[in-house]
């Protein structure tokens, strides 16, 4: 492959552990195996996913320090359905994607949920065109609607309701019209901080962001977003999925890095949002058992906390990881980590009677908590799963694209 001098200088100084940001038009005309897009720093200029958010492959980054043990299961000794081999029943689909004269949705997913004045609440990522290009895609003129196909990029819609059942019917809010929401915006996270007697909205733009709000039912009353980590703060390559949990002394932010790392990131509660300290490797597998959609939770009525991954082969799925401490070693749990006998996946789901089977695997979701605020309590007697599936027959093609829905598990005896 022909490398253009500016291709070469470039590589040259990432390799060497040096970091580069390009404006948009210098990257623009490369191909997308081009060796500058999959090395150079990740720019969030639009919705679509920064250069650098290419996924596969090996990715170097800067040294976070050392890389923890990989340990062996522990058995499972955890409190009620969690002590028992997990068997989930899901419903069909209760969120899929709305269009509306500028917004063209081709997926919902990665949600975060919770409870507030009698309503469910859900902030989702969605991949879409937006503005004339949405109303190209709804027109039967297949030209135009050929053109438009070819945009689209990362943003967030919002819904809220009553009762599960009402969730097919509930309306979309499309996050990209609220001042400061424009561009790449993913993953997010909802949760009370107590101390501030706020609601924080955690995302990705690549590096984590937050906004804060008095009435999360209200999805225009967010603050424009602010940036978490210093610009002097290293990550790596790709670094996704952020989750804020607290112990009462320090607010922990657990991300991983498309690398087969789990990493971990803290600060004060005094010092909240700000003041987070350099991340480092918190737990490691491969890629194939430690890749994204991460979710920590306190277990009610213990000292243990609980942590979920998704895992990415042979189809995705969720493993889970125990500890003592927010800042201590993880450990998988026997029975929840594997493919063939996973916390969540095809092999221990079943769907509800009268629902034709939509899914094929368990990804990027949240469980439902006990409590909305920043402990992330977890009632191991009641285990609800919002998650997103997509079948295996859709399961192909452009990753942006793949028409991925939500739906709900419910662990059973």
């Amino acid at each position: 492959m022909k490398k253009s001098i500016l291709d070469c200088l470039i590589l040259s100084i990432l390799l060497a552990g040096g970091a580069v940001a390009l404006p948009a038009a210098e990257v623009s005309g490369q191909s997308a195996d081009s060796p500058l897009l999959m090395a150079q720093a990740p720019a969030a200029t639009s919705n679509a996913a920064p250069a650098g958010a290419r996924r596969g492959g090996q990715r170097r980054g800067p040294d976070l320090g050392p890389l923890p043990e990989i340990h062996a299961p522990v058995p499972n000794t955890l409190p009620g359905l969690l002590g028992k081999p997990l068997k989930w029943k899901s419903t069909g689909v209760l969120v899929a994607p709305q269009n509306d004269p500028s917004h063209y949705l081709y997926s919902v997913k990665d949600p975060t949920v919770f409870r507030y004045k009698d309503k469910w609440h859900i902030y989702a990522t969605a991949f879409m065109v937006s503005g004339p290009a949405a109303a190209a895609l709804q027109n039967p003129d297949a030209g135009a609607a050929a053109g438009a196909r070819r945009g689209g990029g990362w943003n967030m819609v919002y819904l809220s309701f009553a009762d599960w059942k009402d969730a097919p019917n509930a309306k979309l809010f499309y996050m990209d019209t609220v001042p400061g929401f424009s561009g790449y915006r993913c993953a997010p996270e909802v949760f009370y901080f107590t101390p501030h007697k706020k609601w924080y909205y955690i995302f990705q733009t690549q590096r984590p962001a937050y906004s804060t709000t008095e009435t999360p039912d209200d999805p225009t009353s967010w603050t424009p977003p602010e940036q978490m980590f210093t610009p002097d703060i290293p990550t790596p390559r790709l670094p996704i999925d952020y989750h804020c949990i607290g112990d009462g002394e320090y607010m922990y932010l657990f991300f991983t890095g498309d690398d087969g790392n789990f990493y971990r990131s803290r600060t004060t509660y005094a010092e909240f949002p700000k003041g987070f300290s350099r991340p480092v490797v918190a737990m490691r597998g491969t890629r194939d058992t430690v890749f994204e959609g991460s979710i920590t939770y306190k277990i009610k009525g213990t000292d243990k906390y609980l942590t979920l991954v998704e895992a990415l082969s042979p189809t995705r799925y969720y493993r889970a990881y125990v500890a003592d401490r927010l800042d201590g070693e993880w450990y998988p749990v026997e029975g929840f980590d594997t493919f063939e006998r996973p916390f969540a996946g095809r092999n221990n789901v079943t769907f509800e009677d009268g629902v034709e089977p939509w899914s094929g695997q368990v990804s990027h979701g949240e469980l439902i908590r006990d409590t909305d605020d920043e402990r992330m309590i977890l009632d191991p007697n009641k285990l609800l799963f919002l998650y997103q599936g997509i079948s295996d027959a859709d399961n192909r093609g452009d990753y942006g694209r793949l028409p991925y829905r939500l739906g709900l598990l419910r662990a059973i005896e």
